[in-house]
């Protein structure tokens, strides 16, 4: 089951969703060995594109093996925003996302991310800015609307439509609700009732099981995974192989995970250098302990360790008992 944006051909129609901290190069590449279908990068301001800070530059790297990739773009200034969409393709991207769906109160308080949703003319104008300053095709994410009396997520997603946009990825929430609530996938299906380009569900997927029953409910074409893939880059695959076979992949055994923890960190530590690689992995250590015995306790030593080298050393001496007493 492939999903087609445009002119590309992803091998799998199960995602990986853009995320502020979380979806840099390392973990990107690595959700992309498990079989991701794509992947997204953080979101990036188009004026901090423009101005190319060491920040946004690391931001927006990418390696050859997770190509296809997609860049994904925020602003409000139509001008900004085409510049960073070419920016962005010179530099390699093959596909440019746009956010319209970032609920965090510093981006929309500048007329961005979900803020846009509200002003559907400069929406428009944006979507065409970008699609008209680049070769590679545009997409689109966004929320059901910005709150629950202004749900106008069909109507944009035509409006994208006739702009050129090649895919829409909803996220079933309003602004509003941030992640509270429960994602209406219901109400993905309108957006696809309302256009002919692909439809990408967002929201509350932590399964196989979810996956189906969101795209059983919306009609979808493809699924797109956030939160639940924290701590777990093998999670989309999982996914994916249950919409094909309907058949449960298990967990990788703790030894693969304990090794795919340490490369991980390892490429932390070579993408932001030792000192930030360090506090940039103190997350991800946590979340793929999570849940396993004692894991509290060890969380809170990593937290406060800083040499690497110790770190990785204490990774293997809470993994390697788990792993000896399983062998037995």
């Amino acid at each position: 089951m492939t999903l087609r944006v445009d002119t590309i051909c992803l091998d799998s129609r199960v995602l990986l969703a853009p995320m502020a901290g979380v979806s840099d190069l390392p973990f990107r590449r690595l959700v992309k060995s498990f079989g991701a279908g794509l992947v997204v990068s953080e979101m990036i301001a188009s004026k901090a594109m423009m101005y190319g800070s060491v920040r946004t530059l690391r931001m927006s790297a990418h390696a050859p093996e997770e190509q296809p990739m997609a860049v994904q773009l925020a602003g409000c200034d139509t001008e900004e925003m085409a510049e960073a969409a070419r920016l962005s393709e010179g530099a390699g991207a093959q596909i440019i996302d746009i956010n319209m769906g970032c609920p965090a109160k510093k981006v929309t308080k500048g007329a961005a991310g979900a803020a846009l949703m509200r002003d559907e003319r400069l929406a428009g104008r944006i979507l065409t800015a970008v699609v008209e300053a680049v070769s590679v095709p545009v997409t689109l994410k966004m929320r059901t609307g910005w709150n629950d009396h202004n749900r106008n997520a069909p109507k944009l997603a035509r409006v994208a439509q006739d702009c050129g946009i090649k895919a829409v990825t909803v996220h079933g929430r309003t602004r509003c609700q941030f992640y509270q609530g429960e994602a209406d996938w219901k109400f993905i299906g309108e957006v696809k009732q309302a256009v002919q380009i692909p439809v990408i569900g967002n929201g509350d997927v932590r399964c196989g099981e979810d996956a189906e029953r969101m795209l059983m409910a919306s009609g979808a074409d493809g699924v797109m995974v956030g939160r639940a893939a924290y701590g777990r880059p093998w999670l989309i695959n999982q996914i994916d192989h249950y919409l094909r076979t309907g058949k449960h992949l298990a967990d990788p055994s703790l030894n693969e995970q304990m090794q795919t923890l340490l490369r991980h960190y390892e490429d932390m530590l070579i993408c932001y250098g030792r000192e930030i690689g360090t506090r940039a992995a103190r997350k991800h250590v946590g979340w793929y302990s999570k849940g396993l015995p004692e894991s509290a306790e060890f969380r809170a030593k990593v937290m406060r360790l800083g040499d690497p080298e110790v770190v990785k050393a204490s990774i293997q001496d809470f993994y390697l008992p788990m792993i000896d007493r399983n062998a037995a």
